[in-house]
């Protein structure tokens, strides 16, 4: 039985999923959020949280993006090694993952959640507050990554699943520009990864939904 990812193409936490899956080929099926009759509900039924994406194998289920790398890697391994065998190389991969999930994921949703909002809902403080934040990690990554082919090093690695997404769409919604080119090099490196032009190309139909106007490249 393959195991059934709960996603939707556009949402980056899915991309980080997608990512893995295709870098180590697994073979799964995807229930879209939104589109394919029921899938929705099931989530909610199986997670009242209503976050995805959400992997369910077997009778197993499990919940959070990062934790299903780890799944996969566990169970469904292939020819990536997303999590390095060397457990000090591990813990520098797990830090990485999570400094672009809580510094660069974070505060561009916050970003984006806010313009949907109605206007005398808005939130200008928290949105320069997470505007600061993005300018703050753009520029340790541009030191970070300077002399270095992916997030930890030279191999690709759940690191790179987790900054694929966030620095594709924090840079939609707070441009880059030309202040952190090493940033900018590394984010068109993983747009050059076949596994996220894979997820990219996949979300393109969806890109008039983004709130802020998705720009005309990428």
């Amino acid at each position: 039985m393959r195991p059934v990812l709960y996603s939707h193409p556009f949402s980056s936490y899915c991309q980080k999923v997608l990512i893995a899956l295709y870098e180590n080929g697994v073979d799964f099926q995807t229930r879209t959020l939104g589109e394919d009759d029921g899938a929705y509900e099931e989530l909610v039924a199986a997670w009242p949280v209503k976050r995805f994406p959400m992997l369910k194998d077997g009778g197993r289920l499990i919940h959070e993006a990062t934790t299903i790398i780890e799944y996969l890697q566990a169970h469904y391994p292939g020819p990536v090694r997303l999590i390095p065998v060397n457990e000090a190389f591990a813990v520098e991969v797990r830090m990485l993952d999570r400094v672009f999930d809580n510094y660069i994921s974070t505060p561009q949703q916050k970003i984006v959640f806010d313009a949907l909002r109605k206007p005398e809902n808005r939130d200008p403080y928290g949105v320069q507050e997470a505007r600061d934040m993005l300018d703050a990690a753009y520029g340790w990554l541009d030191r970070h990554v300077e002399k270095r082919q992916w997030a930890a090093g030279d191999a690709f690695t759940l690191a790179d699943c987790a900054a694929a997404p966030s620095l594709f769409y924090a840079d939609w919604s707070h441009p880059l520009g030309d202040r952190f080119p090493n940033v900018t090099a590394y984010r068109q490196r993983l747009l050059a990864r076949p596994s996220f032009a894979r997820a990219v190309d996949e979300a393109r139909p969806y890109r008039p939904n983004f709130p802020l106007g998705a720009p005309d490249r990428d």
